[in-house]
């Protein structure tokens, strides 16, 4: 991107992102309290607060995710290493059964008597001579037997310890998800008691600030240019928007990746999915590992990432608006690409040919509708209920 679209694009950003500006401490609610008594705010400050709170749950709700996450793939190694620890404790089973039947076999029979001293003895040499070759062939088999079991009971040791401490690891992970739930419990508490606050009058004033300073960054985001390519999505691009149309209405909620309920993550992750792209379950994942591209060559299907820590994600539909799950309480909905300050965006398949021919899904009626950000009075979340997963 070029110094000045950079600059530019920048702008955009901030004009969303005004209302994230620090503030005094006395101006931002007191975490689990509610906020703080600092006497009437303005509309204005309370959208700051209201943004503030809900970046602080979108944060804790990624933490979440990517513990999720891990959490899923330490259980998956734990049960491997549980099962190769049970085919080699049978393995060791059986190789203690073969030694102790060589143990009785040496001690029933002349088999303890060197080759040389039982053709010695022998009356028919050649019949020893056979003899000492059964007794070489038991020696080698006894031998292996024993460097089986031995290796068998190293092995299991060694399984042993992995699978302790991958149990370890599992429990430090689970612990640290429940941790990481209590705080995104408590953060959408807080953002449930300040609507609780306001009035029908201040939610209204507070959706149509939020609609103004929205509408004000995509207008400069357009004519600053960076939205100038009308580029065709890949086939997997094409089925992962249409995927992500049909979620449209459904509700977020946090931590989900469908079918019902999606976060921000969830429905991007999983939209590629249905596309047949396993791309990474969180938005900072998705920002840090998929290949990055200009704001300019954004096509249909493109992961279009928000904030400063990657905190959000939406899914580009075309012609500057994106597909997103927004915040707790709100639905899936088609936003402006402005809705929220961008970061930059990111491709899930850049091998992936643009078709010559796509007909973008017909969006249905609503698509748009409601709040970018979730307020309203039907859009407080039920942080009680939400305590329950």
């Amino acid at each position: 991107m070029s110094g000045m679209l950079l600059r530019l694009v920048c702008t955009a950003a901030l004009a969303a992102g005004t209302v994230l500006a620090p503030l005094p401490a006395a101006a931002v609610p007191e975490p689990g309290g509610g906020a703080a008594a600092s006497g009437p705010r303005s509309v204005p400050e309370l959208l700051t607060d209201l943004q503030s709170l809900y970046r602080e749950a979108e944060k804790a709700t990624e933490r979440y995710n990517a513990t999720e996450e891990a959490l899923k793939k330490q259980r998956a190694e734990t049960e491997r290493l549980e099962k190769a620890l049970a085919r080699t404790r049978l393995s060791l089973h059986d190789s203690k059964g073969a030694a102790g039947r060589l143990a009785r076999q040496q001690y029933q029979s002349l088999s303890g008597l060197s080759p040389y001293v039982r053709l010695l003895l022998a009356r028919d040499p050649q019949r020893a001579l056979e003899q000492g070759h059964v007794i070489g062939q038991l020696a080698r088999e006894r031998a292996h037997t024993v460097g089986r079991l031995a290796g068998d009971a190293k092995e299991a040791d060694e399984l042993a310890r992995r699978a302790r401490t991958a149990l370890d690891a599992r429990l430090a992970l689970t612990e640290r998800r429940e941790k990481e739930r209590d705080q995104v419990v408590e953060r959408l508490r807080d953002v449930e008691e300040l609507l609780a606050s306001l009035t029908a009058e201040q939610l209204a004033e507070l959706a149509e600030l939020e609609r103004g300073r929205v509408d004000e960054a995509q207008r400069e985001l357009v004519a600053s240019g960076a939205l100038s390519g009308a580029n065709a999505p890949s086939a997997a691009g094409g089925r992962a928007v249409r995927y992500a149309v049909e979620q449209l209405g459904k509700p977020y909620e946090w931590g989900a990746e469908g079918p019902e309920t999606y976060d921000c993550s969830g429905l991007t992750s999983k939209a590629w999915r249905a596309a047949g792209a396993e791309v990474p379950r969180t938005s900072q994942e998705q920002w840090a590992r998929l290949e990055r591209i200009d704001l300019t060559d954004l096509r249909p299907g493109d992961l279009v990432v928000y904030f400063h820590d990657a905190t959000h994600v939406a899914l580009y539909l075309g012609d500057g608006m994106v597909v997103q799950a927004p915040r707790p309480g709100a639905r899936v909905k088609v936003s402006p690409v402005a809705a929220n300050p961008v970061l930059g965006a990111v491709r899930p398949d850049p091998g992936g040919e643009p078709l010559e021919h796509y007909v973008p899904p017909e969006l249905p009626e609503g698509a748009t509708d409601g709040s970018d950000e979730g307020y309203g009075a039907g859009y407080a979340p039920a942080a009680a209920a939400t305590s329950a997963r």
